[in-house]
């Protein structure tokens, strides 16, 4: 259970980084402005669908909840 939590806050993380850089790449006037800002809103959105995928996909594979690393 403790992976979980851990994978958890690594996720809430890059999200709020994601947040972070959009709201820079926003108001900066830089060439690559407008670049960053649509990298980070891609990945603000496909990144937790990917994590929800991932664990849709666990699920699947560990379907009792069995954890491999107790052997």
């Amino acid at each position: 259970m403790k992976w979980k939590r851990i994978l958890a806050v690594m996720g809430l993380i890059l999200l709020l980084s994601l947040y972070v850089i959009a709201v820079i790449s926003a108001f900066s006037h830089s060439p690559n402005a407008k670049n960053w800002l649509t990298v980070s809103l891609f990945c603000t959105i496909v990144v937790p669908i990917f994590i929800y995928a991932f664990q849709l996909a666990w699920k699947v594979w560990n379907p009792k909840g069995k954890d491999d690393s107790k052997k």
